[in-house]
């Protein structure tokens, strides 16, 4: 299977669901119960369309975009996903190296199997790092003040996983906490070999490295796993957390999960630097509403006090173009880099930037855009509108998706 041969994300989905055993392609494509979320963050970009104005000099088009204070050559990133040695051997740092070459931004899970001290180095410009608050505060200083050492520029901070989901796909096969090899999930194993090779080959359960210093000397993979999840979630996480890393962290902070537009507000006062709208790929809560959804309350609710990112849901470059017209300056999407990691190493992770990049661009030509910086709601109808787009009409038509918590606020 040759990942140039890939035209879409979805062909790279299913490149890697031919080449991984079920119980870890499920852990990367699954969610939460019925997984009615993750259906509804595909279905909130339907909902929308683009008209293209033609008759504009689109012979040259620019899809860099700031952000924090940095241009980046394309407006999307990369998610923290964790465990992604497990389905690559050193996917972490492909993804680091992907991510300097494309010239956008890697957002490392400290639930990776490599360290921040390994991954910055790699591409120091380009790494993020994304913590979670744990049950234990010295831990949470201490990977703050990991990521200032190494001279990480942007730190990300997930709060919404209080507790961990019923992820019904992981449950069924057996993935458990920390992931072992029982002889069910050996035998269905079997039928991808090259990555059962490549697992015993690199020494079966990848380390998660980022926390290995909160164990004791020569622990195993297994036992800081364990550990892991003692810390892990930490459902007394408060405000007060968050206020304390934001006074240790004097470089960009960005608080990742955020839903609410009252959160948002509080976030910005608190002096965040942005938000990435995101309800955790579907993976956490299935009732939740999409970030695409939220994306206008919560863009009233702050203003322009914080940059607005959006996760979740993401596979079309017009998905990308259009979160931009609703608000959101740049996305971040993590299974379709895993899948390409999966499918082909470190080419599928630069086949899927490569898509996705040729998409957005092939998008604001058709649409009589120039610059992604021009986007906004101009560009965009909202399925029910009349036919003036860009008017009023229109405009209320875009209102009638967002909740009743943005009237409520009035």
């Amino acid at each position: 299977m040759n990942v140039d041969r890939a035209v879409n994300l979805e062909d790279l989905r299913l490149m890697a669901r031919r080449k991984l055993p079920r119980i870890a392609f499920d852990f990367i494509d699954g969610g939460v119960d019925d997984e009615d979320c993750m259906r509804r963050n595909r279905e909130a970009f339907r909902r929308y369309q683009l008209v293209p104005r033609y008759l504009v000099d689109v012979s040259r088009r620019d899809q860099s975009t700031e952000l924090l204070g940095r241009r980046y050559a394309s407006p999307f990133g990369i998610s923290p996903t964790g465990l992604a040695g497990l389905f690559y051997p050193g996917a972490d740092e492909l993804l680091a190296q992907a991510a300097k070459v494309a010239n956008i931004p890697f957002l490392l899970s400290s639930a990776s199997n490599a360290s921040i001290e390994v991954v910055a180095k790699l591409a120091p410009d380009h790494v993020w790092f994304q913590i979670y608050g744990t049950r234990d505060e010295r831990i949470n200083t201490d990977l703050v003040k990991r990521a200032r050492d190494v001279g990480v520029s942007t730190l990300v901070v997930s709060v919404d996983v209080p507790v961990n989901s019923n992820r019904e796909r992981n449950r069924r096969n057996g993935f458990s906490r920390p992931f072992r090899m029982t002889p069910p999930v050996v035998l269905e194993a079997l039928g991808h070999p090259a990555w059962v090779l490549r697992y015993l080959r690199t020494g079966g359960i990848p380390m998660m490295s980022n926390w290995t210093p909160y164990g004791h000397a020569g622990a195993s993979a297994a036992e800081v796993a364990d550990l892991y999840g003692t810390l892990t979630p930490a459902p007394m996480i408060k405000w007060q957390t968050l206020e304390r890393i934001r006074a240790e962290w004097k470089g960009p902070l960005v608080v990742k999960g955020l839903l609410h537009p009252e959160d948002a507000r509080q976030a910005a006062a608190m002096g965040v630097d942005a938000l990435i709208v995101s309800n955790h790929g579907g993976r956490q809560l299935d009732a939740a509403p999409s970030p695409l959804e939220m994306l206008p309350a919560i863009r009233a609710a702050v203003g322009d006090k914080v940059e607005l990112m959006l996760d979740s849901g993401v596979r079309r470059g017009s998905d990308i173009v259009i979160a931009r017209c609703l608000g959101a300056r740049f996305t971040t999407f993590g299974r379709p880099t895993l899948f390409g990691a999966a499918a082909g190493g470190a080419r599928g992770i630069a086949r899927a930037l490569q898509i996705v990049r040729n998409e957005i661009d092939m998008v604001m030509a058709q649409i009589g855009c120039s610059s992604f910086d021009a986007l906004d709601e101009r560009y965009l109808r909202t399925e029910g509108a009349g036919p003036e787009w860009g008017s009023e009409l229109n405009r209320a038509a875009v209102e009638q998706h967002i909740p009743t918590i943005r009237r409520q606020q009035r």
